[in-house]
């Protein structure tokens, strides 16, 4: 399909120290947004108030709060979108998903859906044209939206900071290995739920989004990522692992085998059974 995404087959290899510092010029580079009120008018701003939205949002979980934070009937600033002019790349289709980034906003009585969204969007374009993402996803032969989907499911995935690097090198590895990416977060996106659990015939739903029928990166991102998920998405960790699987919170084991993974698996379902974590 022509979103997937393929490695290219020959890159240049960069040493732990460079990569280290990659991923610091990420984060530095992207660290600070600065945010202004969006205001329907001139008129003198009142006080402000904080519109919170987290890393990993979904776009309609980031809709919602807009409408509860404006004082707008449900549905306003969903229906705000196709009107709102927002500046997103040709492969989006006008689908805001994964470019709705991830701050804290100051709104009053006079900011409208449209601009805040607008705002958000163009915050998320920012971030992901500094050089440090541009360069690094062009590293890995990504364009931005592909960058902005990568580190959407790394946001999903990773248990902990310290897990990003290693979610995004399972996901470049399988890619190279031409393996689907069996990611259960596609699943739970396409099913328009939020679960830890995945049943064998959730992995046989038809969509573009089952990443365990389907190869390649899924056709859009799946949530709103952020800084240290973007840089993760550019600045992987070195490392040849293909599975990994969430024993019990806090606790990811990643495997370079199958037999290995099977093993942690088996770890996983004898803790399921009394506290039910998730696989990945």
């Amino acid at each position: 399909m022509s979103h997937e995404y393929r490695p290219p087959q020959a890159r240049s290899r960069l040493t732990r120290r460079g990569r280290l510092a990659l991923f610091l010029g990420v984060l530095l580079a992207i660290g600070a947004a600065v945010l202004i009120p969006v205001l329907r008018g001139g008129q003198e701003p009142e006080e402000p108030r904080r519109l919170v939205i987290p890393e990993g949002w979904r776009a309609t979980q980031v809709y919602s709060a807009v409408d509860r934070a404006l004082n707008l009937p449900p549905g306003s600033a969903k229906s705000a979108v196709a009107t709102a002019g927002l500046a997103l790349p040709a492969e989006a289709k006008g689908n805001p998903e994964g470019y709705l980034f991830p701050a804290t906003y100051p709104v009053t009585s006079k900011t409208t859906p449209a601009a805040l969204l607008a705002h958000m969007v163009r915050t998320a374009n920012e971030k992901l044209a500094t050089k440090a993402v541009a360069d690094g996803g062009k590293a890995h032969g990504m364009t931005p939206y592909q960058t902005a989907t990568m580190a959407s499911i790394i946001e999903a995935e990773a248990e902990t900071p310290a897990d990003r690097g290693k979610v995004a090198r399972v996901v470049y590895n399988r890619l190279a290995k031409s393996m689907p990416l069996q990611m259960d977060s596609t699943i739970h996106y396409a099913l328009n739920r939020r679960t830890v659990e995945t049943t064998l015939s959730d992995t046989r739903i038809d969509s573009p989004f089952n990443t365990y029928e389907r190869q390649g990166l899924p056709p859009t991102p799946i949530d709103s990522p952020g800084l240290e998920a973007m840089a993760a998405a550019v600045a992987p960790t070195p490392g040849d692992w293909l599975y990994f699987v969430t024993v019990k919170p806090g606790d990811t084991r990643f495997s370079a085998t199958y037999e290995e993974h099977k093993k942690h698996v088996a770890e996983f379902n004898k803790h399921r059974a009394h506290a039910g974590p998730r696989a990945g």
